[in-house]
């Protein structure tokens, strides 16, 4: 009796407790989030799956932190991979070939695709008829040698019958963050260009966006995840999770409206417009950009070195089993 007297007295302590236990059980629960640093080649709303899956949640929900840094070219963010100060680089799969080819042992491997398409843009000064032809003789701002971006804009050059060294003034020694300020500023007569910057050049009435260049070169592996081979041995579960976030972006993507998928991404480019993020989703929809899974194909990767070797920047290829896997994608 005296003991069945005393549980009913304790009673509300333990329902206190419990309380207390579940509510430090919630807050601590962010603890136990597993830290991942990413760093992504640039910041742009061409990678539109990627900030879904963070600003809806899919990231926590598969029990990770990411911690988000931009490195502005994909020598920058591989040197962050390879260097340990990133786990996870977001670049075009190109960089894994070269550093692959420099003996690294602990190389990179991509695991996941986002983008199948060249997110970038012809940005001329003059409003016109836009034929590539029109490039010849003329001042153009590229992209880094040996880039994917350059590389893709030169491949698509040589389509068209053009050298891209000798038939166009080719400016390649600015920044990769510096080419649209650069053009504003008079430099050239034309700029390749990713978004935001290609809208908002045409926005400050500063150029006109007259050609894409991811519609003329046809579907090609643009960007993708690696980690260094150490890294993928010993974290599957956590790569698997990340898969998991990146395809519940990509499913969002493709079966939202640019109206709806610019209100949840615009949290990410706070200095862009709402009309302007979802004129540029809309612009990168309606050419196929967004991959609608993670899986790097073999045709893909053999397609990527098919553009190194023309751009003269292959000498002997790679096995896509090297450098590629698919082994979380596939469960999905």
């Amino acid at each position: 009796m005296m003991r069945r007297y005393l549980v009913i007295l304790m009673m509300p302590c333990f329902v206190m407790l419990f309380g207390i236990c579940c509510l430090a059980g919630c807050e601590g629960s962010k603890h136990h989030l597993k830290k991942v640093r990413l760093n992504e080649v640039a910041h742009s709303i061409f990678y539109a799956p990627q900030y879904v899956a963070i600003e809806k949640g899919y990231f926590e929900k598969e029990g990770i932190e990411l911690e988000l840094t931009t490195g502005f070219g994909a020598d920058k963010t591989m040197t962050a991979l390879i260097s340990g100060n990133a786990d996870i680089g977001f670049m075009g799969s190109e960089a894994s070939i070269y550093t692959y080819k420099e003996g690294n042992e602990d190389f990179a491997i991509n695991f996941a695709q986002l983008t199948q398409r060249a997110g970038n843009f012809v940005v001329s000064r003059n409003k016109e008829d836009f034929q590539w032809e029109n490039l010849k003789g003329k001042k153009v701002i590229g992209g880094r040698p040996g880039g994917m971006p350059e590389m893709v804009f030169e491949y698509v050059l040589k389509k068209h019958g053009m050298n891209p060294q000798k038939d166009i003034d080719l400016v390649q020694n600015i920044d990769f963050a510096n080419t649209s300020g650069a053009f504003v500023s008079g430099k050239a007569d034309y700029t390749i260009e990713f978004e935001p910057s290609a809208t908002l050049i045409e926005e400050q009435g500063a150029g006109y966006v007259v050609a894409s260049v991811g519609k003329e070169s046809g579907y090609v592996p643009y960007t993708a995840y690696s980690v260094k081979k150490s890294y993928l041995e010993s974290h599957k579960e956590l790569l698997e999770a990340f898969t998991r976030a990146i395809e519940k972006g990509q499913q969002y993507v493709n079966t939202h409206t640019p109206k709806e998928v610019a209100k949840v991404i615009a949290p990410q480019f706070k200095d862009t417009d709402r009309k302007t993020i979802e004129k540029i989703v809309k612009r990168y929809a309606e050419q196929d950009s967004y991959k609608e899974n993670t899986k790097f194909e073999k045709e893909s990767f053999v397609l990527i070195q098919d553009i190194l070797e023309e751009a003269g920047e292959l000498e002997k290829r790679v096995e896509y089993e090297t450098l590629v896997t698919t082994e979380f994608s596939e469960k999905y």
